[in-house]
């Protein structure tokens, strides 16, 4: 192998003389640019992200809604102080954040005003990374974090027996942890409150009668086990079992229990995954990475065109996996050693197998929920404009690929999780670094200005 001399290394301005002997294989980042990119993200998009997640707020009568239109960026050179001269006067190096905000009266239908107010003086970062807070120089540090993810765990009791594991971890909102025992008994704990048998989430779904849930899942022995210990037998008995649970000593009633699971998991503004978190959810519950190599014990037959994709006993290919997929097949019977199992979709599809277009250029840049695309592309199936369609789906991005939890994630966790004992799927290691990511300045200002934002909200309500 070659040996490598004394050489000189660059740094910027900086030069460093290198006495290494082996060929770098990846380039020192720059990490104080990592910071100020982080900084300037939140300055541009992330305020805006939260003024979007609160705004508007609305009365409690809903009458008046006050919206938040837009926002001034603070300014180096707005700074009351230079950094010098904050250093010497013990001062905070900031500049004033000036929202335009709109006040409507829904009654009178008319605005009442738009004006512009003053939200404080926010810290500005300086050319090192680093703030100048009461005169000293702080830095924010990173945090290194679990991903938002789904993640499976296999562990064996003092008898040898394997018990299954998930956690269900959003970027910001309630956990969902699953988890068998030696009885074979499928629990689940909803924000780490007391467990209940996983089947009283699934009524709460929807999913009501006992009928109702083998008929999705296939008989399971482990859903057989969870329903012997269900007290619950119907929608409205599991959303008030389920409730009971998540607040304890509240009077019961369908309606506050409905409201509750509503906003817990399918209001972005509680429940949010954030673009890493859908990433991995899509990856560890596609369809097809769970049925590749697995023998069909039932014929796959897309219900819009009829089409035969796979018959029972043909094993399944990359290629017929891809098409079940996006063909959002809810469900793939496959056999094991064991028995028939199973397979259920979270219905995530990749947009170009039903639109002729590059989904970046539309502001997708992940798989989409067949549910909400299937009814935009009713509304154009008798035109012809491509551009129409593809300015609607632009416009129903958000509900495209939604950030917060979907039922179908929900019920395709649960079924994940039955199918490890039969090695359908794998287990992961929480640990790995790949599980892992880095929670930078821009997101820790970001999660501060929400909660103080949300404080607001109750205020001016």
């Amino acid at each position: 192998m070659e040996k490598y001399r004394i050489h000189p290394t660059y740094n910027g301005k900086s030069v460093r003389m290198s006495y290494q002997r082996q060929r770098e294989v990846l380039e020192m980042p720059n990490l104080i640019e990592v910071q100020k990119n982080s900084y300037q993200w939140f300055l541009e998009k992330g305020l805006q992200e939260v003024f979007d997640d609160i705004s508007p707020i609305e009365d409690y009568s809903g009458h008046l809604s006050l919206s938040f239109v837009s926002f001034t960026p603070p300014k180096e050179e707005e700074a009351k102080y230079s950094i010098e001269k904050c250093k010497e006067r013990d001062a905070t190096f900031a500049a004033p954040l000036k929202v335009k905000v709109r006040l409507f009266d829904k009654e009178n239908k008319k605005e009442v005003k738009d004006q512009e107010i003053f939200m404080g003086d926010l810290p500005l970062m300086t050319r090192t990374g680093t703030f100048v807070i009461n005169g000293a120089e702080r830095v924010i540090v990173s945090q290194l974090v679990r991903s938002p993810g789904i993640y499976y765990g296999i562990e064996k009791d003092k008898f040898g027996k394997k018990l299954f594991s998930c956690t269900v971890i959003p970027n910001r909102g309630a956990w969902l942890e699953y988890e068998t025992d030696a009885n074979d008994i499928f629990y689940v704990r909803v924000d780490r409150t007391r467990k209940v048998p996983v089947t009283v989430l699934i009524r709460a779904l929807g999913i009501g009668t006992d009928e109702e849930i083998i008929e999705l899942f296939g008989d399971e022995p482990k859903l057989r086990g969870s329903l012997s210990k269900d007290v619950s037998h119907d929608f409205e008995s599991g959303l008030l079992e389920l409730y009971k649970k998540i607040r304890p000593g509240e009077p019961l009633s369908v309606e506050s229990a409905d409201s509750l699971i509503n906003s817990m998991f399918f209001d972005a503004r509680r429940y949010d995954l954030a673009r890493v978190g859908r990433y991995k959810f899509n990856k560890k519950l596609h369809m097809r990475s769970r049925i590749v190599g697995h023998t069909l014990a039932e014929d796959v037959v897309d219900e819009a065109s009829g089409v035969l994709i796979g018959a029972a006993g043909e094993t399944v290919t990359r290629e017929m996996a891809d098409e079940i997929q996006n063909c959002a097949i809810p469900s793939v019977t496959i056999q094991t050693e064991e028995r028939k199992v199973k397979v259920l979709s979270n219905l995530m599809v990749d947009l170009t197998h039903y639109v002729d277009c590059d989904p970046a250029d539309l502001g997708i840049t992940e798989n989409v929920y067949y549910p909400a695309l299937r009814e935009i592309l009713l509304q154009f199936a008798e035109s012809d404009d491509s551009e129409a369609l593809g300015e609607a789906i632009a416009r129903s991005a958000a509900e495209l690929v939604p950030k917060h939890i979907t039922k179908e994630d929900i019920l395709a966790s649960i079924n994940y999780n039955m199918h490890l004992e039969y090695e359908i799927g794998s287990n992961d290691d929480i640990d790995h670094l790949g599980n892992r990511r880095i929670r930078s300045v821009g997101e820790l200002l970001q999660n501060q200005y929400r909660i103080g934002l949300s404080r607001l909200e109750r205020v001016v309500r």
